[in-house]
């Protein structure tokens, strides 16, 4: 397989800058469907798909969310693989059975992240790495037979099962999409603000240390 071709099912509301960061950091041919506008992929002819970030929560009533579901469930049992960020990570461990709750406290900036298993998702990364968090619902419980492969003190940041992994933070994140979605949050003024001071270069440029593990999701799809 020399450029796979992969699903990328676009669950945010405003789909521009998470269609942007997502075609900058996968090399591959994406074909899109923007699920939040009830955009569904016919067929499962692809070598993979990428669940991405979204406002929403899982266990919303919204009337895109179990077409979604159904979806991913069918595309993995016939052996998809899939990587899910954030929301998508959510969604694919709420379909694999396990359990996504709200949050007590909002998890939001450059935040440090520990690896806990040896995974292939995160080679050539230190066993510390950051990324840029921003959710208010968390998996509490994992899907039955997943494998926990990273954590902070908010909760899970990672999984497995199988082919299927989820990542709770947001590597694909820029700079820009960093600043905009935190002044979009209804927090404390002085809590946006404290984030906003750390989207400094210096936090991005190690940041982009963890988009690295876009490029192995694909490696191991290809191998």
């Amino acid at each position: 397989m020399s450029r796979p071709r992969l699903a990328l099912i676009n669950a945010a509301h405003a789909a521009f800058d998470t269609r942007r960061n997502f075609r900058r950091e996968l090399d591959a041919d994406l074909v899109e469907f923007h699920v939040a506008d009830e955009q569904y992929p016919d067929g499962f002819a692809f070598d993979g798909f990428v669940v991405t970030g979204s406002r929403s929560s899982v266990y919303w009533d919204e009337p895109w969310l179990d077409p979604t579901k159904e979806w991913v469930a069918e595309a993995i049992d016939r052996g998809l693989p899939a990587l899910g960020i954030c929301f998508g990570h959510q969604l694919l461990a709420d379909v694999l059975g396990g359990t996504v709750e709200a949050m007590d406290e909002y998890e939001i900036g450059y935040r440090e992240i520990e690896q806990v298993a040896d995974d292939p998702l995160f080679d050539g990364l230190d066993d510390s790495f950051l990324c840029f968090t921003t959710h208010s619902d968390a998996v509490t419980e994992l899907p039955p037979g997943a494998t926990l492969i990273a954590e902070n003190d908010y909760g899970v940041h990672g999984f497995r099962l199988g082919n299927v992994v989820g990542v709770q933070a947001h590597p694909e994140y820029d700079q820009t999409t960093a600043e905009g979605i935190t002044r979009s949050k209804d927090l404390p003024d002085e809590r946006i603000e404290a984030v906003c001071a750390g989207i400094t270069d210096e936090n991005y440029a190690r940041a982009c240390e963890t988009k690295r593990l876009f490029d192995n999701f694909l490696h191991e799809m290809r191998a």
